[in-house]
């Protein structure tokens, strides 16, 4: 068994991560130049695809946006 000199490099330093990154970027530039009207054709569906992923990853944050926190140590303002 082969061991890195250096166990704390990151996966896409690796030889096989440097050859995954540059096949992804070939396969990139062939998408975008051969079918870019098919790939803009997709880009509403992506914009609706990436609402529900942000709620479900984004879970949590946000929801009441502090208003209670706030008004319990608030004193109440006369009006």
């Amino acid at each position: 068994m082969v061991e890195d000199a250096s166990p704390n490099r990151p996966r896409w330093r690796s030889p096989f991560g440097l050859f995954m990154v540059v096949a992804g970027l070939v396969g990139a530039y062939y998408l975008l130049t051969e079918h870019l009207t098919h790939v803009s054709q997709a880009v509403p569906y992506l914009f609706l695809l990436a609402c529900p992923l942000m709620h479900f990853f984004h879970g949590g944050h946000g929801h009441g946006h502090g208003h209670h926190d706030q008004q319990q140590s608030k004193d109440p303002q006369p009006k």
